[in-house]
């Protein structure tokens, strides 16, 4: 063509389409100006920051209903927009939007495009929302809305970035943060990343559902396209991601391993260490992801050559009227009634009788020799019960000691009410059985210190409360908020006991405790921080 910057213009109108029918669908409304919000600014920013929470629902696989949509207006006008609207009114609100701007009352968007190189206009698709029927409790039957591709595109489209360089893009961006430990930018776009892998495995997902109502409606060139996509995304992403999260690991470990053993964190250190906990979940995620559209992929594929060989199948197919071939020929001549399995024969799918096959007869034929085990046997032992009940006392055995230990410190903070440990430790010094209880070994009460600084505040009450609620199994290894459940109920020194709190002194300085075992029986000095322990 002459002009070769008009090439692919549907596709740039797509985009200009979707804002569009946006801003035609809702501009000279009266429900704007009954809820306060005059001018189109204000009426395209509760627009976009309700597909944003939508978008946010949908990521996260949550429920996005009408009432959900209308307590999220009713919050951000509460705090930000200050508009004179009730929760009623906001819910009104989020209907209108949903259901009227994004939904045009459920008749179907098209935006006209005109195509240079067919000489014509194209009609172009418009779709924001999609919605699905969902059970709340198992009982009340609900809307939930989702966004569709065209949703997602409006709102991470304004980059001028192609699709299949945007993963490309934000991975290097991401990289390029945690080199320079930027983590809360890093955090920003490894969620980026996981958008762009959720939003190419809905797109798979929608043309498997395209191509399963009818593979003829899907072209040779959607199918290329979203088949290069997806190579474009696994290719080698998910050895990178794993390299990724192996380094966030050792960041957050070495962190975490100075915060328990050497000082205390700064409020900065602290904000990274959260920081790359978020990363490493989302690199998981985005891990599964990855594993996902793969194995999508291959779906896909043997989906459309099923459906396309099917379709050819059907064309081979040879109609006839069944009186005049059937009924009339036999009318004619009765004696055909014997050989009716030979019509029939084919509606029953009989499979074709086997053939010898000349070109097996000439190839070379290997032996399949296989292993001798008559002559070698090998008699095993093992009872599996035995070994069951062997592995169940162990883990009973483990929990005993997090068990003593665990009461030892309760027993030192609940006599006057709190005791650091630099006070334990002088106290056990000289009596070598108490030591003992209190430290079985280094990696017991190491996971026992962690946890309880970890969790800083531990409200027994509200624990109590909470198991009463549900009903959950008993976990077989050591949590700390069961173990102290256990404690207060059985012992009865410590009924009274209702909350723990667990922090560093400010004075930052260290506790050892000398010679003690660790699970392989060796003699270590554990360097920890000076905490103290308080009970309620």
């Amino acid at each position: 063509m002459q002009y070769e910057f008009l090439q692919h213009f549907p596709r740039r109108m797509k985009n200009v389409g979707l804002y569009a029918l946006l801003i035609q669908n809702s501009a000279q409304k009266a429900i704007w100006k009954q809820h306060g919000f005059l001018k189109l600014d204000e009426q395209l920013n509760v627009i976009f920051a309700v597909m944003l929470y939508v978008m946010e629902q949908s990521l996260k696989e949550e429920h996005c209903t009408v009432d959900d949509i209308g307590a999220f207006l009713d919050t951000v006008n509460a705090q930000y927009f200050k508009k004179d609207m009730t929760y009623d009114q906001c819910r009104q609100l989020g209907d209108y939007i949903i259901n009227v701007v994004l939904s045009n009352d459920g008749r179907v968007m098209h935006f006209e495009g005109y195509d240079f190189e067919q000489g014509g206009y194209q009609s172009l698709h418009i779709s924001y929302v999609a919605n699905r029927i969902i059970y709340i409790d198992q009982e009340f039957k609900r809307t939930s809305y989702y966004l569709t591709d065209d949703g997602y595109n409006l709102l991470l489209a304004t980059l001028e970035i192609e699709n299949n360089m945007k993963l490309t893009i934000h991975e290097m961006i991401f990289q390029m943060h945690l080199e320079k430990q930027k983590f809360d930018k890093a955090v920003d776009e490894i969620k980026n990343v996981f958008n762009l892998m959720r939003i190419q495995l809905q797109k798979i997902q929608e043309a498997m559902g395209k191509i399963r109502r009818n593979a003829l409606n899907y072209s040779v060139k959607d199918y290329e396209e979203i088949l290069v996509e997806n190579l474009d995304t696994i290719s080698d992403t998910k050895q990178k991601f794993r390299n990724y999260r192996e380094m966030v690991k050792s960041r957050a470990q070495a962190l975490e391993e100075e915060n328990i053993n050497v000082r205390r964190l700064t409020e900065k250190e602290e904000e990274n260490l959260n920081h790359l906990r978020v990363i490493e979940s989302y690199l998981n995620r985005t891990i599964d992801e990855h594993q996902k559209i793969l194995n999508s992929h291959f779906d896909l594929k043997a989906l459309y050559t099923k459906e396309l060989e099917t379709l050819t199948q059907m064309s081979l197919i040879r109609r006839f009227p069944l009186r005049m071939e059937l009924y009339d020929k036999i009318l004619e001549n009765p004696e055909a009634l014997w050989n009716l399995d030979y019509f029939l024969r084919p509606l029953f799918g009989r499979e074709p009788d086997k053939v010898y096959n000349l070109n097996k007869a000439f190839q070379l034929q290997r032996p399949v020799r296989r292993r001798e085990e008559t002559d070698i046997e090998e008699e095993l032992d093992f009872d599996e019960e035995e070994w069951l009940r062997e592995q169940e006392r162990i883990r009973q055995e483990r929990l005993r000691r997090y068990e003593k230990s665990l009461y030892c410190l309760l027993k030192f903070a609940s006599g006057r009410g709190e005791i650091s440990l630099r006070e334990i430790e002088a106290r056990t010094k000289e009596n070598a059985d108490e030591r003992e209880r209190l430290i079985p070994n280094v990696e017991i009460f190491k996971e026992i210190m962690v946890e309880m600084i970890r969790n800083r505040e531990i409200d027994l009450t509200a624990l109590q409360k909470e198991r009463s609620e549900y009903i959950q199994d008993r976990p077989g290894e050591f949590q700390l908020n069961e173990m102290l459940l256990h404690l207060t109920e059985e012992y009865p020194e410590f009924h009274s006991v209702r909350k723990i709190e667990t922090y560093r002194t400010e004075e930052g300085d260290t506790v050892v405790f000398d010679g003690v075992l660790d699970e392989n029986n060796i003699r270590k000095n554990i360097r920890c921080s000076n905490v103290l322990i308080r009970v309620f």
